[in-house]
């Protein structure tokens, strides 16, 4: 996968990650998907709780690269020190044969998110800082370590998809109020545990499916935003683990996407959630490059 498009990939996952999952496992009796709704939300920390964060923001790292190859080479590249080309800048996924194929690079980022749908992702590279800010209707990207110093505003695809995104706390809380139905479709193992598959039809028709564990009620998978890869439409799947009570609110501490035909899957690590922290408008708006 190139560098640019798994920054795509990683954004648009990380504006969706809240979610939660645990421990144990029964057979799912049988229950309505307003039901299944009704636990997730409550096992998540409740309507109300989730209903007073106005500001998130999250720090950590998360892999990127794959392949010892390739990640020498994008880092050469961001330092200046190759010449840019469009081979160079959107370097190819490693494949199976590749023998760094199995390695990452960490780069440490910031999200921050506000409602509503504002966010902003700051990424560390090279000693160089990437931000990619969406203020709910436009979106901006700075993406120094490609050597491309002035800000840029987001493709169409890049919006159309900024758009469909859910607010920071997902897609079943308070998934009426945002004019989203949500329907049962069965269940299905993930990672050995029963789960409940639910799809949920945004206003505009969009649909996503997300997997509530069928014991603890929290989310442990959902659809990502599927990528155009090789010329192919590639499944885009994101797991959650490691959830952890942040001020009564489960949150995943890890996140997994897996890009189909791509491996291995890219990890971001949380190293620290804040909620409700002082977030201005203007850290939205489009970055002011001096």
């Amino acid at each position: 996968m190139s560098r640019k498009s798994f920054l795509r990939c990683t954004f648009l996952s990380l504006v969706v990650f809240l979610a939660a999952g645990a421990d144990g496992q029964t057979a799912p009796t049988e229950l309505s998907a307003a039901q299944i709704v009704d636990r997730n939300v409550s096992a998540r920390g409740g309507l109300a709780a989730w209903r007073a964060v106005q500001t998130v923001s999250w720090t950590g790292k998360m892999d990127a690269g794959g392949g010892g190859s390739l990640a020498a080479r994008n880092r050469r590249f961001a330092q200046g020190r190759v010449a840019p080309s469009s081979k160079t800048a959107q370097p190819d996924a490693p494949t199976a044969g590749d023998k760094g194929a199995d390695k990452q690079t960490q780069l440490p980022f910031v999200l921050q998110m506000k409602r509503p749908r504002k966010s902003r992702l700051e990424l560390e590279f090279a000693g160089k800082t990437a931000v990619q800010v969406y203020d709910g209707t436009n979106g901006w990207k700075l993406r120094p370590f490609l050597n491309r110093n002035e800000v840029e505003p987001y493709t169409p695809d890049e919006m159309e998809r900024a758009a469909a995104q859910s607010d920071l706390d997902g897609l079943l809380i308070d998934y009426g109020a945002k004019g989203s139905k949500v329907e049962l479709e069965g269940t299905e193992k993930v990672e050995g545990r029963d789960a409940y598959k639910l799809k949920v039809t945004a206003s505009k028709g969009d649909e996503r499916h997300v997997w509530v564990d069928a014991q603890t009620f929290l989310d442990v998978k959902m659809d990502g935003a599927p990528r155009r890869m090789d010329g192919k439409d590639r499944k885009v799947e994101i797991y959650l683990k490691d959830y952890r009570t942040v001020q009564g609110l489960a949150v995943p501490y890890l996140i997994e996407t897996e890009v189909e035909g791509y491996r291995p899957a890219h990890k971001m690590t949380i190293a620290s959630v804040v909620v409700n922290p002082k977030l201005n408008d203007p850290l939205f708006a489009k970055p002011n490059i001096k």
